[in-house]
């Protein structure tokens, strides 16, 4: 399976960027997949989650501005971020957990990068 992302971008606080996660497999509708990001220097950090049932889960600071949807029958996932800060910068990537929503993460993509200024 080979994750892509896109739809990063610059944009000013307060703005929105949409991420896309295309998928070459089927497995948006057999595993729990995730947004995550990661800053220069700075480990992974899971931003978001949506289960095969479509339950989802939010990163504290982020809940209220983000929201992670997914098109099965696209094989895609989306990230809409809102209320966009400077902290938000990092690069973000798409991936699968093996087993469940924790645990060891399957293929992920190389990631599309966010930039927030003031």
């Amino acid at each position: 399976v080979q994750l892509m992302e896109s739809g990063g971008g610059s944009v000013q606080v307060g703005g929105s960027l949409t991420l896309s996660c295309s998928a070459t497999g089927y497995i948006m509708g057999t595993f729990c997949m995730g947004w995550f990001r990661q800053a220069p220097g700075k480990g992974h950090v899971r931003v978001a989650r949506i289960d095969v049932d479509g339950t989802t889960s939010y990163l504290d600071s982020v809940k209220g501005r983000f929201a992670i949807s997914k098109d099965n029958a696209k094989n895609s996932l989306y990230l809409k971020m809102d209320k966009l800060q400077p902290e938000d910068t990092a690069m973000y990537f798409c991936a699968y957990y093996t087993i469940e929503c924790s645990g060891a993460l399957g293929s992920r993509g190389e990631g599309t990068q966010v930039t927030v200024s003031t």
